[in-house]
């Protein structure tokens, strides 16, 4: 059963999955990133798998949010993302996100696999190498590292 599983995955070799909650105060959308992402999943460097829209009620609670909820608020952009769901995030998660939330913003979650990262991680195996460690740097972070490397050279 396990080499199956691993040439399962030797054929089709995943990468990473990764997700991202973007709040919008207000629940104001106007589109502007949509197509960045879209042009992401067309040169195949993301797979979305999964995509939805959440918005905060003042009491922490929240409430899901359909395409045709935001249109005027370039909801139309988002259309786009419909077919995308798979329903990997679950209750819990739209509680965890919501409980995050200022009060009367929305935001959109995006689960999506970092499709680049399968073809490298499954070379680097059959040349030899593992896998060992994979983390982020947080953007605060790198920015502050810049910083203080700008005010070195200065």
């Amino acid at each position: 059963m396990a080499e199956e599983q691993i040439e399962q995955v030797d054929e089709a070799p995943l990468g990473p999955v990764d997700y991202v909650v973007i709040e919008f105060a207000d629940a104001k959308f106007n589109g502007e990133g949509m197509p960045l992402l879209l042009d992401l999943v067309a040169k195949g460097i993301i797979r979305i798998l999964d995509a939805a829209v959440i918005k905060a009620n003042d009491d922490g609670s929240w409430v899901s949010l359909t395409v045709e909820d935001l249109d005027g608020k370039g909801g139309g952009a988002w259309e786009l993302m419909s077919g995308w769901g798979s329903d990997m995030l679950g209750e819990e998660d739209y509680d965890e996100i919501g409980a995050i939330l200022a009060p009367g913003s929305a935001a959109a979650i995006i689960v999506y696999e970092n499709t680049w990262a399968g073809p490298f991680a499954a070379a680097m195996r059959a040349a030899g190498g593992e896998v060992v460690a994979f983390n982020r740097v947080g953007v605060n972070d790198l920015y502050a590292a810049l910083d203080a490397l700008e005010s070195i050279e200065d």
